[in-house]
């Protein structure tokens, strides 16, 4: 493709050298550099691709995008596009090569603090239930037609993301729902998407190790409804019970509220909560639904919600959407149960703010008022610490019992982290224990479990891994689990 046609909309601030060279791929990272690639220098949150310019040239990178005016040594066989901003130019430049993918797909983005991957998982099963073939973007994985792929992050970057609309495109998809973090929007990695669809789950404190204060983290996550510069989403899906959604009202071009506590499109008037999962009816501008999901807990009425606001914000029919939310058996790491015959339960959840332990806690106690809770979690090393001690606090205050370890510590000693979460964690009155080593701190609160208690394993959800100082391991809290059961006699 002609480097004048990728940088139609990019704001170059020079003229273009030889705007009809030829460009065989696009780069946002040296690793891929090949032959006749253009390069773009992205300033990211630990370096600065600009330091790498003279190693994708040696590569062979055919022109370079950066923000940087052209450095007098560079040589002449190479193009070099300053440009006012290279994030978008690249989100921009990917759509245009790939054949603006997203224009022939109807896209959801689903953003906010809790819920983004199940409520995905959910609006995918409806439109899968209706025949609709789709992708999915998400923490957990990135899937097309093609394949699954591990995420690296919960949205990819703009390159990888066109590429995979591609993929469903190409392979006769008509959908794609993918989570929009927080970071994703601020980086403008779905710059120049039109969404068909955008929710609003609802908004706690996190990342602000990032976004700083929590008006910015807002502020990334409202990008969603503003449009990413190609105009507001058809149809605006916004949790009516959470303070921020008024805030949201409006930006779309047509809005749907739902929830319980408020008067809301979508809601839900009673509802049964079992370990079984979830029965109730849900009412909707298209009429009663019948819901019945193997999904637990309060807060998963509120992500169904969602879902079903998106079917019928998309015109999806009732029997579809009901199928969709009845197919859908459990989300990877989201109160997923271990099973292996104990006469307790233990649960893996990914629940890793103050907000989230406690609707985690919550879905238990609601679940299992006569059993005690003993809730296992850690705080991630490398993010905002003054998170730490609201975690500490809302699980002591929740819980029966409480088992306080290490997540994933990255550069941080996990001594540090835990001594920040107890100065939260001792304003209460539970019983905890300290175990650095998460392995072992999984063995200490299966010890702790009776009969009829729940233990949460919490923080981890779905990864399989855990990041060290200098090396990250295999570890996977469900097969840490499994494996302590059996040692306690149960699964053989």
């Amino acid at each position: 493709m002609k480097l004048r046609d990728l940088l139609v909309g990019a704001e170059s601030t020079q003229p273009i050298g030889n705007a009809d060279c030829e460009i065989t791929s696009l780069a946002y990272s040296t690793r891929q550099v090949s032959a006749g690639a253009l390069f773009f220098a992205i300033r990211g949150e630990k370096t600065d691709g600009n330091r790498f310019i003279s190693d994708a040239i040696a590569r062979g990178a055919r022109a370079i995008a950066s923000e940087h005016p052209r450095p007098q040594d560079l040589p002449s066989t190479v193009d070099w596009i300053q440009v006012a901003d290279a994030r978008k130019g690249l989100a921009s430049a990917a759509a245009k090569f790939y054949g603006l993918p997203a224009q022939a797909l109807k896209l959801i983005g689903v953003t906010g603090t809790n819920g983004k991957t199940t409520t995905t998982y959910l609006i995918d099963s409806i439109l899968r239930a209706a025949g609709h073939g789709t992708g999915l973007f998400g923490t957990i994985a990135y899937r097309t037609p093609r394949g699954s792929r591990v995420a690296t992050n919960t949205t990819p970057e703009s390159l990888d993301l066109q590429s995979f609309l591609a993929e469903v495109r190409d392979a006769g998809g008509t959908h794609a729902v993918l989570e929009a973090s927080s970071h994703a929007l601020a980086m403008d990695r779905v710059w120049g998407c039109p969404f068909a669809a955008a929710v609003f789950t609802n908004l706690t404190r996190d990342h602000l190790d990032y976004h700083k204060r929590l008006g910015d983290y807002f502020a990334a996550k409202r990008r969603l409804f503003e449009g990413s510069g190609v105009g507001a989403p058809a149809v605006g899906i916004i949790n009516a019970d959470d303070p921020y959604a008024e805030r949201l009202t409006g930006l779309a071009k047509r809005t749907l509220a739902y929830g319980l506590e408020n008067d809301a499109d979508i809601s839900a008037k009673k509802f049964t909560l079992a370990f079984s999962g979830l029965e109730f009816t849900a009412h909707t501008p298209a009429g009663k639904l019948e819901v019945c999901s193997r999904l637990v807990g309060r807060i998963n009425v509120y992500n169904i919600l969602a879902a079903v606001a998106v079917g019928v914000g998309l015109g999806i029919d009732r029997e579809h959407i009901e199928a969709g939310i009845r197919q859908l058996e459990s989300v990877p790491g989201r109160f997923e149960r271990i099973e292996l015959g104990q006469p307790y339960l233990v649960v893996v959840d990914y629940a890793h703010t103050d907000d989230a332990l406690r609707n985690l806690i919550a879905t238990a106690r609601e679940l299992n008022s006569a059993g005690r809770i003993i809730t296992l979690f850690g705080c991630g090393g490398d993010r905002d610490r003054a998170k730490r001690p609201l975690m500490g606090e809302a699980a002591g205050r929740a819980s029966d019992a409480v088992v306080l370890t290490s997540d994933n510590p990255r550069s941080e000693d996990p001594l540090r982290i835990i001594n920040d979460v107890l100065v939260g964690l001792q304003k209460t009155k539970v019983n905890y224990v300290v175990e650095p080593d998460r392995c072992v701190a999984v063995e200490r609160a299966l010890d702790l479990a009776r009969p009829g208690d729940i233990v949460l394993l919490a923080g981890k959800g779905h990864e399989t891994y855990q990041v060290l100082r200098d090396r990250t391991i295999d570890f996977d809290d469900r097969e840490v689990a499994r494996h302590s059961l059996r040692r306690h006699g149960y699964g053989a």
